[in-house]
């Protein structure tokens, strides 16, 4: 286990790039192996979690390779995949473990999925319920909800949905199954989540629409399907780990970061709002449409910030981000107030606790409550030994607080950061 070391900052300056987004990268790896032909992804996002979407499909017995700039799929179709001789090891990947139980629930074999400790106790009911009603059969292993999951073959049909939660890995589960069913499946979301299931399923030949009501719920629909077919993908750099970067631009006194070629996705890009809420200096240049994902290079500047409420539709397009605002939060004058987000108790960890308790370690007012937090921003804070808890986010965002603190900041067990960012370090040390 790995530990580093996190001192003051100031004067960042300089151009960076972050990897590739992640919920894009998984998905196209899982869309290119059911589809015909060979999908091409450049940006591909070499993460943990990513990996081990692509180790379950060679299981599987798609080929999948590795070139200088790209990744290559080379896709059967949606029944090509082939029983695996051995349980599917899912890392600690929930968005692995969610969307795959979309397509093997339409598949003519028997699979078991197990991840890591951490993975095995995250809810996958949400994901079970609705596939289980639509003809599949998942069960706990254990009983208890969680992975390990059994899959058998059923017979699936199209449901009409009523999602509790504004998810994007429950939306895309079912959706996925839905290309394997007889009739139409229809998801409803109290709000809009990430959409990049529907965006990409459609490039590759779904018939797959999607409607925004003006109450702010959201539905999606798609049809079963003959074929999906190979595409070539190119993956813009992820918002959730760019978050950061603009954090530190924003905090440290004299900074100036341009981040390059970011997904904009207004269905991912809530924290660009909450930071100009917050009176940020930002500025969206040189913007463009990267495979249907809205993309530009983000410049943030060193700017004042000021508390702000962050609750209803605008939790879902910035779950993932949450630890990084509540650090920007923590460095503004008045109160922050985080509610509508108890998503976060289901996260890698109880992500309402954790924040918590490192901001307390630093220093900061932080009262948590059922379902968010309540920031008192503006006092200085103060180095800390940070508990990640191997949690990816709440490593990297308290590697940013540490840059704005007063002394040494001690981010315990750092590695786990190869979740989603190998580089993460290397880059900070470069700024």
């Amino acid at each position: 286990m790995s530990a580093k070391s996190i001192y003051t900052g100031n004067n960042l300056k300089g151009e960076i790039t972050v990897p590739g987004d992640k919920s894009i990268s998984h998905r196209s790896v899982m869309f290119g192996s059911i589809a015909l032909g060979t999908t091409r992804i450049t940006n591909f996002l070499k993460g943990a979690d990513c990996l081990s979407t692509i180790k379950c499909f060679q299981r599987m017995g798609i080929e999948i390779t590795e070139e200088k700039d790209c990744i290559l799929v080379y896709g059967k179709g949606l029944r090509g995949l082939s029983a695996p001789s051995c349980t599917l090891d899912v890392g600690n990947s929930g968005t692995t473990t969610r969307l795959l139980s979309g397509i093997l629930a339409g598949q003519n074999f028997s699979s078991a999925m197990s991840g890591d400790e951490s993975l095995n106790s995250r809810p996958m009911g949400r994901v079970m319920t609705p596939l289980n009603k639509m003809g599949a059969r998942i069960q706990s292993i254990n009983n208890n909800n969680c992975a390990p999951l059994k899959v058998e073959p059923g017979d699936l049909h199209g449901i009409h949905y009523q999602s509790p939660v504004a998810s994007a890995q429950v939306k895309s589960a079912v959706l996925l199954a839905g290309l394997y069913a007889n009739g139409e499946t229809s998801v409803d979301e109290p709000a809009l989540s990430r959409n990049h299931t529907e965006l990409m399923l459609r490039s590759f030949g779904a018939d797959i629409s999607s409607t925004l009501q003006e109450n702010g719920t959201a539905t999606a629909r798609v049809h079963p399907c003959k074929e999906l077919y190979g595409q070539t993908i190119q993956v813009p750099g992820d918002i959730s780990s760019a978050a950061y970067f603009i954090a530190a631009g924003l905090l440290v006194p004299g900074s100036e970061l341009l981040i390059k070629n970011v997904g904009t996705n207004p269905t991912r890009a809530g924290i660009l709002n909450v930071c100009r809420a917050m009176g940020a200096d930002i500025a969206y240049l040189n913007e463009r449409n990267a495979g249907g994902e809205p993309t530009a290079d983000i410049l943030a500047r060193y700017s004042p910030l000021h508390g702000v409420t962050i609750e209803g539709s605008l939790i879902p397009t910035l779950i993932d981000e949450i630890p990084i605002i509540a650090v920007m939060a923590a460095c503004a004058a008045g109160t922050t107030i985080i509610k509508d987000a108890a998503e976060l108790k289901v996260k890698e960890t109880n992500r309402i606790y954790t924040v918590t308790e490192n901001l307390r370690a630093m220093g900061a007012d932080v009262t948590p409550t059922d379902d968010g937090m309540i920031i008192e921003g503006g006092k200085p804070l103060k180095g800390a030994r940070i508990k990640s808890y191997l949690d990816h986010r709440i490593a990297m965002a308290f590697a940013i607080a540490g840059l704005t603190s007063e002394g040494e900041t001690i981010i315990e067990n750092s590695q786990c950061v190869d979740v989603s960012y190998p580089e993460f370090f290397n880059t900070l040390e470069q700024l």
